[in-house]
């Protein structure tokens, strides 16, 4: 709920400017079938957040990440915030669309694990944002907060189902150009979520983003029908305080009209979900580190790019990803974590051949500065 905010940051005396951020590395072995390309090294991303306090009640806040060594830099957030009241906040600019768990609370440092959920990336597009606005708002009654967030931005365009994938593929919208400055299909895309959080028990949150995706029109005429896309999830974190143990995951689902020249091949229903359990196992004193943590996590990830049955055949259409991930992770603090992770997955073709197997080893650290 509170993610954007919930990241340290450095103040200086006198400068109206608060500055932080977060660098992740990792190296890589990854089997396929049989076949390796070795080990590679890996500098994943160095991510930096601004915020200024402009007056009583406006604020900025950004986050400018640059991932593979500078070789793209991305704006993910850059909005400007008006406190009207507890229950009633603008927000403006570069906004992130809140969907499901991970997209608004990605940061690196956060999670035990070195990929990021694959619902999360390869259905949701992961860290996705539009230029537009909305508001956003929360209230507590005892153990109970409840929030929201309400936008309307720019929405996606046919790279979703016109890419180098081949098939209804939502991340392929961020390799569009132009993205932040005007909307491809001219409706403006709406994206809100609702969470409700009891202090003991956990948080839920149901989240939904739609709209138009197609361009229908060109100087006032109709090109084509309009073509929607509509998504869907819920998410949930809790801890368990008799054994500490965390729990977070989502799962969503996707509705896409595509064009009835296009084949099965391109999927108008997918569906995913992750789920993360993280038990620390030791917490002590180890040199200066006051609160240093040992813990063991296990992920569980799906994903399905084409719910359904061949019209022919009325057989399964494939297209699916299933991995597991058991892992371990040391926290001196709770900024910075090392981890090792063991990702075993199995991955269906679209007619449903036998799945191709990949285990990939992971070690690397991840740390807010």
């Amino acid at each position: 709920m509170d993610a954007v905010f919930n990241r340290p940051t450095l103040s200086f005396d006198k400068v109206p400017v608060t500055v932080g951020g977060y660098l992740e590395a990792n190296t890589m072995y990854r089997v396929e079938e049989g076949i390796t390309d070795g080990l590679s090294f890996q500098a994943r991303r160095l991510t930096i957040f601004m915020a200024a306090s402009i007056s009583s009640r406006i604020k900025f806040l950004t986050e400018i990440e640059f991932e593979d060594g500078g070789k793209e830099v991305a704006i993910e957030f850059a909005a400007l915030d008006v406190a009207l009241h507890p229950m009633f906040n603008f927000r403006g600019g570069i906004v992130m669309n809140p969907i499901g768990a991970f997209n608004e609370n990605h940061d690196g440092p956060k999670w035990e694990f070195v990929e990021r959920p694959d619902v999360a990336v390869n259905m949701l597009a992961a860290t996705l944002s539009n230029a537009g606005f909305g508001a956003y708002g929360k209230t507590y009654s005892g153990n109970w907060i409840f929030g929201y967030e309400a936008y309307v931005t720019n929405g996606f365009s046919s790279k979703i189902i016109s890419n180098e994938e081949d098939k209804t593929y939502l991340p392929a919208h961020k390799d569009g150009e132009n993205i932040f400055e005007e909307n491809f299909s001219g409706e403006a895309m709406f994206s809100g979520k609702l969470a409700i959080r009891n202090r003991k028990i956990g948080e839920i949150g149901i989240s939904y983003m739609g709209g138009t995706y197609n361009k229908f029109l060109n100087d006032g005429e109709e090109l084509e029908d309009k073509a929607r896309l509509d998504v869907f999830a819920i998410d949930w974190n809790t801890t368990i305080k008799a054994t500490g143990t965390y729990i977070v995951g989502e799962a969503a689902w996707i509705w896409v009209q595509t064009p009835d020249t296009y084949t099965q091949q391109y999927g108008n229903k997918q569906r995913g979900a992750f789920m993360d359990i993280v038990q620390p196992v030791y917490k002590n004193k180890i040199f200066e580190w006051e609160d240093a943590t040992f813990n063991v996590a296990a992920r569980f990830d799906y994903v399905d790019w084409n719910v359904g049955r061949f019209a022919e055949t009325n057989t399964r259409i494939g297209d699916q990803i299933m991995a597991v991930t058991p892992g371990i992770s040391f926290r001196p603090t709770p900024k910075t974590v090392f981890r090792m992770n063991y990702r075993y997955e199995w991955q269906k073709d679209i007619v449903n051949n036998p799945a191709k197997q990949a285990a990939t080893w992971y070690m690397g650290f991840s740390s807010y500065f």
